[in-house]
């Protein structure tokens, strides 16, 4: 067993802090992974050491929500310059497990297929009272699904696989996305009408640069966020939980663990996941009054972690501890993502407990819906009070997620002495009692609706299907899947599963394809109909309430703008300004 590297403590709006290497010195491989460091460059400069010109966006932080809002910026041309403020892609154990809905925005990004490859699927898990199984559950899968609902992959793997995709871009598109390593962000100033001002330092020295508009993704600790005044705010909680990667040559298939009051560590609750490498996640929960510091000391880590796998069986197994960190569970949020012409996104904008694995995902989630709206922005298409709405969807969508998250927490790691008396009696009933067992669910993160959003049109009442605000949900094609019709664009999906369904008022559908906004029409039809992109079974059209045919007009994020039974004449323009906030207007 070797040594692990242990980060300090940190609270919950923060996170893990990571280690401090020398300049020169890369930091150890984990598995198969190996760090490369990324040289520092340094723009041309004029008199004063200002950059010349100003940059569409800047975004502040190059983790995996920087990197996806800079693709996604580049699937609608807008250029950008990330700021990093390290030379290598993130140390150590962060973010481990990626869903269904993630996974979707990822493939709009061009790096599903990497993700996928490496991954591990998973669909469920057990949890455990003291040696008892006591509940097993399983994610929402099917057949009508493409991917698999969660797969676990280490951050550093997930950022690397974003970086090979910008270089992808970059070599198509020289200067697409500019990503600064080794470059740290030291002021702000911003100008309602001009942008914002950037200073900014690397090893080779200082300078200044301009830029539209700043998107902080700079993290738990967010450099922007606090230039600003601003902080989070929300519920913090007392339980501190130990995170430790080892790794362990087990063949026990992927699924999340979680064991609550084991005889091996009474009091507590473990939880453990595999991830590829044959590296294993072990969270457990620090008992009140035990030491954060003498928890991490590397002789307290490897006894802990011998005494599981002995409990377990599989302490006759040889392991090495490769990363430690600690963790405080909170749920907080900015009271607004904008702020004049800065917006934040990810964990500069949030802190989630880990539970549900709603951070990283919630952070996809922040990026799929800021980037078309900041692109539509910066190139002119719409009016700023778009990243307005940007705000008022994810904030909605924070409150849904904490809620769930803050149950699980509260189950997981009880706040008061009255919360640990519920959950001792649920799990010493759930054994026999399997209703009871359901309170034990870890209530997994899934895609939100932003019901009340201002971007949304009224139409029509359908059967069933998604309604404005929701995720377009995944349809098994006769070949492939629906969310391979739904690009990064406004999509027009009109469902005809018969010969005679009404036609589309041609003239609305030329101006929107005419006009400034990305837009696509995409139809399906029932097997046998000519002139559709793709044909799908009865069953889908019943699942989408189109029985009788409907029309679907979807965001570039997947979610629904509006539908209808029958478009009106006029519906789709009122529709398309609504839901971008067009400066111009889309109808003639």
């Amino acid at each position: 067993m070797t040594n692990p590297t242990v980060v300090v403590a940190a609270d919950a709006a923060s996170g893990p802090v990571p280690p401090t290497l020398s300049a020169t010195e890369l930091p150890p491989s984990v598995g198969a992974f190996d760090y490369t460091r990324y040289k520092v460059w340094t723009p041309p400069l004029e008199q004063g050491g200002i950059e010349p010109g100003r940059h569409p966006v800047v975004i502040a932080g190059g983790g995996p929500v920087g990197m996806a809002l800079a693709l996604g910026l580049a699937n609608h041309g807008v250029r950008c310059v990330i700021l990093e403020a390290d030379d290598t892609v993130c140390v150590g154990s962060r973010a481990a497990c990626i869903s269904r809905r993630s996974l979707e925005i990822l493939e709009r990004l061009g790096v599903r297929q990497a993700f996928m490859a490496k991954g591990l699927p998973w669909t469920g898990g057990r949890s455990y009272y003291k040696t008892a199984e006591v509940f097993r559950f399983e994610m929402p899968h099917d057949a009508q699904q493409k991917l698999p609902p969660m797969i676990n992959l280490e951050q550093y793997y997930a950022e690397h696989y974003l970086l090979e995709e910008i270089f992808r871009r970059n070599e198509a598109t020289p200067g697409l996305i500019d990503i600064r390593w080794g470059t740290e962000l030291t002021g702000l100033a911003q100008d309602a009408d001009d942008g914002v001002t950037l200073d900014v330092r690397n090893a080779e020295g200082s300078y200044r640069l301009q830029g539209q508009w700043l998107a902080a993704c700079d993290g738990g600790q967010s450099f922007v966020r606090k230039a600003l005044g601003l902080s989070l705010e929300g519920t913090g909680y007392e339980g501190r939980y130990v995170i430790i990667d080892i790794e362990l040559h087990s063949d026990h298939p992927t699924e999340r663990r979680a064991w609550f009051d084991p005889p091996w560590n009474p009091g507590s609750t473990v939880l453990m996941h595999r991830q590829p490498d044959d590296i294993w996640r072990i969270d457990y929960q620090l008992r009140a009054g035990q030491s954060t510091e003498e928890a991490l000391q590397p002789a307290a880590v490897a006894e802990f972690v011998q005494r599981h796998l002995d409990a377990i069986g599989e302490g006759h197994l040889p392991w090495k501890t490769v990363w430690t960190s600690v963790y405080r569970a909170g749920a907080m949020t900015l009271e607004s993502y904008r702020h004049g012409r800065v917006v934040f996104a990810g964990n500069a904008a949030h802190a989630m407990p880990i539970f549900g694995v709603r951070g990283l995902n919630s952070g996809f989630d922040d990026a799929d819906n800021l980037a078309w709206k900041l692109a539509l922005v910066a190139r002119g298409a719409s009016d700023a009070a778009l990243l307005d709405s940007y705000s008022q969807e994810r904030i909605a969508a924070f409150h849904v997620n904490a809620e769930n998250a803050m149950r699980s927490t509260e189950f997981m790691s009880p706040p008061s002495r009255g919360f640990d008396l519920l959950r001792e009696a649920a799990l010493s009933l759930s054994e026999a009692h399997r209703g009871i067992a359901q309170l034990i669910n870890p209530r997994q993160t899934q895609a939100v609706r932003y019901a009340e959003s201002p971007l949304s049109s009224e139409g029509d009442a359908l059967p069933a299907g998604p309604l404005p605000g929701e995720v377009m949900p995944e349809q098994q094609l006769e070949h492939g899947h629906l969310t391979d019709l739904i690009a990064p664009v406004f999509t027009l999906l009109v469902l005809q599963p018969n010969a005679d369904a009404a036609p589309l008022p041609e003239d609305d559908v030329m101006r929107a394809q005419q006009g400034v906004l990305p837009f696509a029409v995409r139809t399906i039809a029932a097997p046998g109909i000519a002139g559709a992109d793709a044909h799908a079974n009865p069953a889908v059209f019943e699942a989408l309430g189109a029985r009788d045919g409907a029309v679907y007009l979807l965001r570039p994020d997947g979610h629904v703008a509006a539908r209808w039974r029958r478009m009106p004449s006029g519906a789709l323009q009122g529709a398309l300004a609504r839901a971008a906030v067009s400066l111009e207007p889309v109808a003639a």
